[in-house]
């Protein structure tokens, strides 16, 4: 069975693992059942039943030694019962009763015994709606992976029948965005003789990558040590240590909001601002209200991760290609146009530290932003000290246009993220069909009332409109 070293940028998400912190992401899509097909989710579960050809990563086990590798399994070596689960909500149930299954689902860590996912079709929902949960490990897929993913998985076609389920997706017609090369036995011999190795290598491309990676670099550090900056940019490690920036517990909360994307791009276009700058600002906003409620806002203005992808455009891939920038929220002020415009000027020097190259030079300077991060969460120290921030927020694009399950309509998507110690609250969107979908998850214990952070963005949002209007 084949074998392939991980990259390191991708095994620091397994190495990082632990019970109170499963490093998985998941998303969460509710379809419509047709009208015509009242058996349609017991039939599909049925079929899918019968679908045993699994494609990378869904055939992929993880093996630690001697070095951190992906092992192909062979198809009879997957126990699909395993993998696809079928649930009901006793009906009609709501979208309080789904947050809480989902929430419960997505708190538990996956055994790596079995490759590193699992798919839970969820029937019942109010409406005649049924929901699919489903969650990969972080080391595999993240957010744009995730979102190609999704658009094999889909068809734009209503009366498309007979799809394929997420893990047989890639082997009908075009595989080449799910399957890895192939290496020799020389390169696999290579790549396994060490991490030292490997390692020298990524350090060695810091130079080969240019001035740019490496100067990069020594800014960001020498202001985070430092606590000065020419600019006044956002950096690691300078953030105000929140009630979100605790040690966490196992038990997550999972909240969603939706607006029409149109709203978010009048006020970008009106404030000559970005739509993740709106999405920033609203952010901040629905935060700084939720702290001051539990009479917990700092001074200092909070400051978030924002993961940023630099896959090419025309790059297959569903692995992790992501490099992060951090951002201003604006939470010293309660003025919400005083807030975006701070947004706005913290993401674009944020952008402007971000070296511009790609492949190997761009994963040791992602890998090399995050050591001290990826070193307190494997360390067990994250949560103890100084954030690196306060918390991770992101947006991810997805299909402008509707897509279809077997004829039964997709209405929402949203994503479920992973939480550290130190990091209790990660803020994620994803567009869809002219929507902007946006998903909350929490440490129970560390955000109590949850909730209300979604309840306040849609707040700010009104707030934000009326201000640039």
């Amino acid at each position: 069975m084949a074998r392939s070293l991980i990259k390191v940028n991708d095994a620091a998400w397994l190495i990082a693992e632990r019970p109170r912190t499963p490093m998985q992401v998941g998303m969460l899509a509710t379809f419509q059942v047709p009208e015509d097909r009242p058996d349609f989710v017991a039939d599909l579960v049925a079929r899918w039943r019968e679908c045993r050809t699994f494609a990378p990563p869904y055939n992929y086990l993880y093996k630690a030694l001697p070095a951190p590798a992906w092992q192909e399994l062979d198809d009879d070596q997957i126990d699909l019962d395993y993998h696809l689960r079928h649930s009901a909500l006793p009906k009609p149930g709501s979208q309080r009763e789904l947050g809480i299954l989902v929430s419960r689902l997505h708190s538990t860590l996956m055994d790596r015994r079995y490759p590193l996912w699992e798919c839970h079709v969820i029937e019942g929902l109010e409406e005649d709606k049924w929901s699919l949960y489903f969650k990969v490990h972080h080391s595999q897929i993240d957010g744009v992976g995730g979102i190609r993913l999704m658009r094999r998985m889909l068809s734009v076609d209503p009366d498309t029948r007979d799809m394929l389920p997420p893990w047989v997706v890639g082997t009908r017609g075009d595989q080449s965005g799910l399957s890895r090369p192939q290496e020799t036995p020389a390169e696999v011999v290579r790549e396994q003789a060490g991490l030292i190795d490997s390692l020298t290598s990524r350090f060695g491309a810091v130079a080969k990558g240019g001035a740019a990676v490496a100067g990069s670099l020594a800014k960001t550090y020498a202001e985070s040590v430092s606590g000065l900056s020419d600019d006044g940019r956002a950096v690691p490690f300078r953030s105000p240590k929140t009630i979100f920036n605790g040690r966490i517990h196992t038990p997550r909360r999972f909240a969603t909001q939706q607006y029409p994307i149109d709203r978010l791009k009048k006020i970008a276009t009106a404030a000559d601002a970005s739509l993740n700058d709106v999405f920033l600002a609203v952010c901040g906003g629905a935060l700084r209200r939720y702290l001051l409620e539990h009479d917990a806002l700092p001074d200092q203005t909070l400051t978030a991760n924002v993961p940023v992808s630099v896959r090419p455009g025309d790059t297959p891939g569903v692995g992790n290609a992501i490099t992060f920038l951090y951002a201003s929220l604006g939470t010293d002020t309660d003025d919400p146009v005083e807030r975006l415009n701070a947004v706005r000027d913290s993401t674009r020097l944020g952008k402007e530290r971000v070296p511009r190259v790609g492949g190997v030079a761009m994963d040791t300077y992602t890998s090399i932003l995050m050591l001290p991060f990826i070193g307190q969460a494997v360390l067990g120290f994250g949560g103890h000290g100084a954030p690196a921030s306060n918390v991770v927020i992101s947006n991810v694009p997805g299909p402008a246009e509707a897509r279809y399950m077997d004829g039964s309509r997709l209405l929402q998507i949203y994503p479920i993220s992973l939480l550290f110690n130190g990091q209790a609250l990660n803020i994620t969107a994803v567009s869809y069909d002219g929507q902007f979908n946006i998903g909350y998850t929490g440490c129970r214990d560390s955000v109590p009332s949850l909730q209300k952070i979604a309840v306040y963005s849609g707040e700010e949002l009104e707030r934000l409109e009326s201000a640039v209007s």
